[in-house]
C-alpha cells in the first residue's frame, strides 16, 4: 500500500492519467489525496473531476474548485479565463458538484495536514481542523445557506483573523486562509496581490511557512496553490506540490511515507 498526495491538476486530465500510470497506482490497495485546484484553467476538467470522483480520491477544496461551486450554486458569472464550460453543461454535472460539496478544506491524515494553499501558523491543529469543519458544514448543508454563502464568499476582507468573527466575515476569512494564502505577515495578515517567488514578499510580509507558529503541530504539511515556488519550501516537513502543470512545467505527486517525488510533465 501507497500513499500519494497530488498537487494542482487544474483540468490537466491527460498528465493526471500519465502521473497515475507512472505511480502505478492501484485504487484497491492505495491512497490517493488531491490537493485542491482540480478544475479550470486548463483543457479537461470534466474528465479530471469524473476520474478523481471515479477513483473516490480524497480531496481538500481549492481555491478553483470553490469558483465553480460559486458559479453553479452562488449565480456569479464563469470568468473571461475559466475553462469549466465543459464540466458545467455535462449530463453528470450535478453529480460531480454533489461530491465536490463533500469535500473538506482540511484532512488530517495523523502524520500530515493536507490543505490547499496551507496551514496558517497562529491556529493550533485543532483549532483549524474545527475552522475548516465550519466551513465544510455550510457548504455541505442546507442549500439556502450553502447558496448564501457562495453568494459572498468572494472577497479580501477581512484580512487577518480574529477569534470574535462571526457570520459570512467569519466564513470568508477561513476559506481564504485555506484556499488563498501565500504572504503573510507576522499577526496572521494576508497579502492577495504578491503571486510571484518566495523571494518577491511585499515589505512586511514573508511566506506563510516562514512564519514561527504558535504551537507544533507535530505533522507534516503538503499544500498545492502556488506554483511560482515550483515545489519549495524553506521549512522542513513543509511539502509544496504545486508544481505548475497547467503553466506547462509538470504535475507532482509526493509518496506520504517514503516522501519521494513522482512527477510527470506538461502537455501543454
Amino acid at each position: 500500500m501507497a500513499r500519494y498526495a497530488v498537487g494542482d491538476i487544474q483540468g490537466c486530465a491527460s498528465e493526471f492519467e500519465d502521473l497515475l500510470d507512472k505511480l502505478r497506482y492501484s485504487p484497491s490497495t492505495d491512497e490517493l489525496y488531491l490537493l485542491g485546484d482540480l478544475i479550470n484553467r486548463g483543457p479537461d476538467s470534466l474528465a479530471a473531476l469524473r476520474r478523481a470522483e471515479a477513483l473516490d480520491a480524497r480531496v481538500v477544496l481549492g481555491n478553483h474548485d470553490l469558483h465553480w461551486l460559486a458559479i453553479r450554486f452562488g449565480g456569479h458569472k464563469a470568468k473571461r479565463r475559466d475553462t469549466l464550460a465543459d464540466l458545467s453543461s455535462a449530463a453528470d454535472s450535478a453529480k460531480l458538484a454533489d461530491w465536490l460539496l463533500r469535500q473538506p478544506l482540511l484532512i488530517d491524515t495523523g502524520d500530515f495536514v493536507l490543505t490547499h494553499a496551507g496551514m496558517p501558523p497562529m491556529w493550533t491543529l485543532e483549532q483549524a481542523c474545527d475552522l475548516a469543519g465550519e466551513v465544510a458544514a455550510v457548504i455541505a448543508g442546507p442549500a439556502r445557506a450553502r447558496a448564501s454563502y457562495f453568494e459572498q464568499m468572494y472577497g479580501s476582507q477581512p484580512d487577518r483573523w480574529r477569534d470574535d468573527l462571526s457570520g459570512m466575515d467569519r466564513l470568508r476569512c477561513i476559506t481564504n486562509y485555506f484556499t488563498r494564502m501565500r504572504f503573510i505577515d507576522d499577526s496572521g495578515r494576508l497579502d492577495f496581490e504578491s503571486k510571484g517567488s518566495a523571494k518577491d514578499a511585499p515589505d512586511g510580509y514573508r511566506p506563510w511557512f516562514e512564519v514561527p507558529r504558535a504551537q507544533s503541530l507535530q505533522r507534516q504539511i503538503a499544500f498545492g496553490h502556488w506554483a511560482a515556488i515550483m515545489g519549495e519550501s524553506s521549512s522542513r516537513g513543509v511539502h509544496a506540490l504545486d508544481t505548475g502543470c497547467v503553466w506547462g512545467q509538470r504535475l507532482t505527486a509526493l509518496n506520504l511515507d517514503s516522501l519521494e517525488r513522482v512527477w510527470v510533465p506538461s502537455q501543454s
